[in-house]
């Protein structure tokens, strides 16, 4: 059996910040949803010392695809090797690091090297590999270059909220109200239009189009990853007001009944806060709407699926 070739991209970008600042973006994975455009959802499932096994979700060309991958962080050596250990056609291996080398005390360049090999050494597959790495490096590395800028100014950009609800009826009743967004037009009162598709099981993508209380209309765009009980999204197309907005749907069993909560991790955008709020607005206004807007829709939506659980019944 031949061996198939491997082909090699190479990206870089030169980040004005230190080089301690950018490794800290790169090395937690938990914030890449939040962080990189292309990262839906990422897990840590293990940690040893410097050597970590994570599972993402992210779209390539416009498709989610998920695979783990291993990776070894190198904080000393300013680096983060990675390699997949479980890959989705057409890729047949991928790895890679990430390599920053200090340019001055502020200024850091940053190589995104990637190896690659394709199902069958299919050209058409080579071609495909080759636009997402393009097209998902270059993004990533813009992204990077962002949020280690914006680095000192997170914590007050940063909204991150959540609400619960205590239900009386059975929690996969709840769970499927909130499985069944195509059914929400009907089901929900803020929700004018949905279009949902699931091409794969427990992956979906959906456009909503939610009417706010001024009467106004916000179309978003969204990536689901459907877990038993659990539901975590992220919005591939935002409101004007944010940068970023990922959440999660999540359902506990306590003493006969359940708890579901909604969780929202946003991220203001500075520039657009006058633009939406009007002059004089302050980024505290923002965070203030913010909160007060999406926990509003959340706590509709919680509510009326108490409503629909509890009319059945306890299962």
């Amino acid at each position: 059996m031949s061996q198939l070739a491997t082909h090699h991209d190479e990206h870089a970008i030169t980040v004005p910040a230190p080089a301690e600042v950018v490794y800290e973006v790169i090395a937690d994975v938990t914030r890449w949803p939040f962080t990189f455009t292309p990262t839906v959802h990422a897990e840590r499932l293990e940690q040893t010392g410097d050597e970590e096994l994570i599972r993402l979700w992210a779209l390539a060309n416009d498709e989610v695809k998920t695979w783990t991958s291993r990776r070894v962080l190198d904080r000393a050596g300013r680096r983060v090797r990675f390699r997949q250990e479980v890959s989705q056609p057409p890729v047949a291996a991928m790895g890679g690091e990430w390599v920053l080398e200090p340019v001055s005390e502020g200024e850091t360049r940053v190589l995104l090297k990637h190896d690659f090999q394709a199902l069958d050494d299919d050209p058409a597959g080579v071609d495909w590999i080759k636009k997402a790495v393009d097209r998902n490096s270059l993004s990533e590395l813009d992204r990077l270059r962002h949020a280690a800028e914006a680095a000192g100014e997170l914590a007050e950009l940063t909204v991150s909220f959540d609400d619960s609800i205590r239900i009386d009826g059975g929690i996969d009743d709840v769970y499927e109200f909130l499985y069944e967004a195509r059914e929400w037009p009907r089901r929900l009162p803020h929700v004018a239009r949905l279009a949902l598709a699931e091409d794969t099981p427990g992956i979906q993508v959906m456009e909503m189009d939610t009417t706010a209380a001024n009467g106004s209309v916000h179309t978003t765009k969204s990536v689901r990853v459907c877990f038993p009980n659990r539901i975590v999204y992220k919005q591939t197309e935002v409101p004007a007001l944010m940068s970023a907005h990922v959440g999660e749907w999540s359902l506990r069993a306590e003493g006969g009944a359940v708890t579901a909560t909604s969780r929202h991790t946003v991220m203001i955008r500075r520039d657009a806060v006058t633009a939406v709020l009007g002059e004089g607005a302050t980024v505290r206004k923002a965070r203030d709407f913010v909160r007060q807007a999406l926990g509003k829709n959340s706590m509709t939506t919680l509510e009326h699926a108490k409503a629909f659980a509890e009319s059945r019944g306890r299962g």
